[in-house]
């Protein structure tokens, strides 16, 4: 049972390296991930405001004009599936399949935030409790040095991973709202193209 309990004690100890080296490149991930959403979100903006003139005109009946709102070289995703809906205007099929991709492209954008949420509180929780065999060790031999540089670690590990979490979380809910957003303009687009005449 030594055997058994000794080569357990030494995989989760030879972890503790990979999981902090993990832990790092997440957060530097995250820390670039911040910055890229702010200028995605601005632009997201102006693509939403985009699709929703777009809408404007096509309730007015004018699909040219809808056709002009959105940029020859689009900003967004959401631009660049709202100019493919009005290429392939009275092609419900291909209306349809033209949504679908939308979502695909989405589900793929959103991938890197949604790893970050559920590797952070992993790695953080691996990081707190691979040190702690150590340190409870340091406080049976009397060596408080060496609990205390221990339990430094577990902490740090259990912060670090909190945040890797929390950015990938609230950059995902960002992100799939305004996809949603933009989603149901596309939607109103391609219905309503479904019913026009190729451009």
């Amino acid at each position: 049972m030594n055997v058994i309990s000794n080569i357990l004690y030494w995989i989760s100890t030879g972890l503790l390296v990979p999981v902090i080296v993990l832990l790092i490149f997440f957060f530097v991930r995250a820390l670039i991930m911040v910055g890229a959403y702010f200028g995605q979100w601005n632009r997201s903006r102006k693509g939403a405001a985009n699709l929703e003139r777009a809408v404007s005109a096509l309730d007015k009946g004018n699909a040219a004009e809808a056709l002009a709102t959105i940029p020859q070289k689009p900003l967004t995703l959401s631009e660049a599936y709202g100019r493919r809906l009005f290429e392939a205007a009275g092609d419900e099929p291909r209306l349809n399949l033209l949504l679908n991709d939308y979502e695909l492209a989405v589900e793929k954008e959103t991938a890197t935030s949604k790893t970050l949420t559920k590797m952070g509180p992993i790695l953080g929780l691996m990081g707190t409790l691979i040190p702690m065999g150590p340190a409870l060790a340091g406080l049976a031999s009397g060596d408080i040095a060496s609990m205390a540089y221990n339990m430094q670690i577990a902490f740090a590990t259990t912060v670090v991973g909190l945040t890797i979490s929390a950015i990938g979380f609230l950059t995902q809910q960002g992100k799939e709202r305004q996809a949603a957003s933009d989603l149901s303009r596309l939607e109103y687009i391609a219905d309503t193209l479904a019913k026009t005449p190729a451009l």
